[in-house]
């Protein structure tokens, strides 16, 4: 079983053997209840780096007043076991005063790019990201972190906070990892019912159809209202926003010719709120 961490001296006293002999420490922050999405990034992890850590810490900060805190799953022994089945050397399980003590004040303006997208729809979210994610960094003293593309908006944000703030920490990106039939694996997926499970992969099948069809289309706006359209026809679906915005950092698409650019899309199936996107070219 992986090392259980609960405290940040126990966290930097397992790390410092590896920062002494100059070994690279690879780390996965998550929010556990982990699926093989989250398993994929440790795989990688364990590939490139002599030191796999994870982090499961569900981060009360990024989360609304409206929104799952409190019934969001948790199941670490059920984490603890797929994360020995991969070969994780660690894992840091802080309570919320260990990361977030009395009188803490301090937070991350993570900028414009937090307020579009999944930030308009749940303000105050990526503060609580970038936060949480920069104090894990300081706490762990990792060289690489591993992150799926699914939530590809934070990760585009979390690259601009290490280069803005000169975190010496390289942000790895791994490829959405989907069910049988192309659903991205999410631990909100088990919010589901039979039937808005059965119609939830109109998202994917939408995203391809836009990237196969891309040609079709005249710029950028005939192509979010296409995807509308079909994701329309699911009766359970009911769309928060579907955008297309720059790759680099999410701006407005300008050139939709000559541009690199993502199609984003939440949508929620009764109470659930799903993402996802694709890079269009």
């Amino acid at each position: 079983m992986p090392k259980i961490l609960k405290n940040i001296s126990d966290v930097r006293d397992f790390t410092s053997l590896y920062n002494l002999v100059n070994r690279r420490i690879g780390f996965v922050p998550t929010m556990g209840s982990l699926h093989d999405g989250h398993l994929e990034l440790g795989r990688r992890a364990r590939k490139e780096c002599d030191c796999v850590i994870y982090s499961i810490f569900v981060n009360p900060i990024q989360f609304g007043p409206k929104e799952d805190l409190d019934k969001y799953p948790r199941d670490l022994k059920g984490d603890l076991e797929k994360l020995d089945s991969i070969g994780t050397d660690a894992v840091f399980f802080p309570d919320e005063s260990i990361m977030y003590p009395e009188g803490f004040s301090t937070y991350i303006d993570a900028g414009e790019t937090a307020n579009i997208l999944c930030g308009r729809s749940r303000p105050g979210h990526f503060r609580g990201v970038t936060t949480v994610v920069c104090k894990l960094f300081n706490i762990v003293g990792c060289d690489q972190a591993y992150f799926g593309k699914k939530d590809m908006q934070q990760f585009i944000i979390l690259n601009k906070m290490v280069r803005d703030l000169n975190i010496p920490v390289e942000l790895i990106g791994v490829d959405t990892v989907r069910e049988k039939d192309g659903l991205a694996m999410s631990s909100r997926n088990s919010y589901l019912n039979k039937k808005e499970r059965a119609s939830a992969p109109v998202l994917y099948k939408t995203l391809g159809y836009i990237k196969k069809h891309l040609s079709e289309f005249a710029g950028q706006e005939e192509a979010v209202q296409k995807a509308k359209e079909m994701i329309s026809e699911v009766k359970e679906a009911e769309i928060d926003y579907i955008e297309i915005r720059n790759l680099k950092d999410l701006s407005e698409v300008k050139n939709f010719r000559k541009e690199k650019h993502v199609m984003f899309l939440a949508v929620k199936f009764g109470k659930t709120r799903l993402i996802d996107n694709i890079i269009l070219n």
